[in-house]
């Protein structure tokens, strides 16, 4: 994850890289990344003297290039980024933590995959009840969730008379979990043939950023 390698690249003193992936395929099938992952974000929100459970969150979406290796089924053409690739749909925590990814090919619009995943996000975390998001997300979605889920989705919209780079209130959080992935030399690009392995390996870089801060 860190190094972006091939698993075939696997450091000599590793087990036989197939038994590692053997391990990795696992884990994803029966959702146990999401659950080791889960259970550090709840730790590193009471050290911080949190709840384990949020109560509002932020929802956006990354589009990133596609390797080779992603098939046509799973990848398209995002219009707006001008990327051919996927796009990464996540919510996040007021203090950055994931709650929650999906991936899809980059010209699935973001209210259509929103929909999916603040529905899994909903029942995972009972206790959330706001969601910060950009003007994408406006629309039939807003009436949705609050019927749905009774969660506010609330719109934090880019003023027509700003210049340049403004940082608007709470969309910086999620931005900067982008940041965090891009970090993470395997998730420059999507590499995955699968997308439950794409969102796996989200899972991890966000675990090793966690791991760090319960480490010092």
């Amino acid at each position: 994850m860190d190094n972006g390698i091939k698993w075939r690249a696997m450091p000599a003193d590793f087990p036989p890289w197939d038994r590692v992936y053997a391990f990795f395929r696992r884990w994803r099938d029966h959702a146990l990344i999401k659950e080791f992952h889960d259970r550090l974000r709840a730790q590193v929100r009471e050290k911080l003297g949190r709840d384990a459970e949020p109560t509002a969150g932020v929802i956006d979406s990354q589009s990133v290039k596609a390797d080779a290796v992603v098939g046509a089924d799973s990848r398209g053409f995002d219009g707006g980024k001008l990327v051919n690739g996927r796009k990464r749909h996540v919510v996040v925590d007021t203090l950055g933590l994931l709650l929650g990814v999906m991936v899809t090919p980059a010209d699935v619009g973001d209210r259509t995959a929103a929909q999916v995943l603040l529905t899994q996000v909903a029942d995972a975390h009972p206790r959330l009840a706001l969601v910060w998001a950009d003007g994408g997300y406006t629309g039939s979605l807003v009436e949705h969730c609050l019927a749905t889920f009774a969660l506010v989705l609330a719109i934090v919209k880019r003023s027509d008379n700003m210049r340049g780079f403004v940082v608007l209130p709470k969309r910086w959080i999620v931005e900067r979990l982008f940041a965090h992935l891009m970090q993470s030399r395997r998730l420059v690009r999507d590499f995955e043939h699968r997308t439950t392995s794409a969102e796996a390996m989200v899972y991890w870089s966000m675990t090793l950023l966690m791991t760090r801060r319960l480490a010092r």
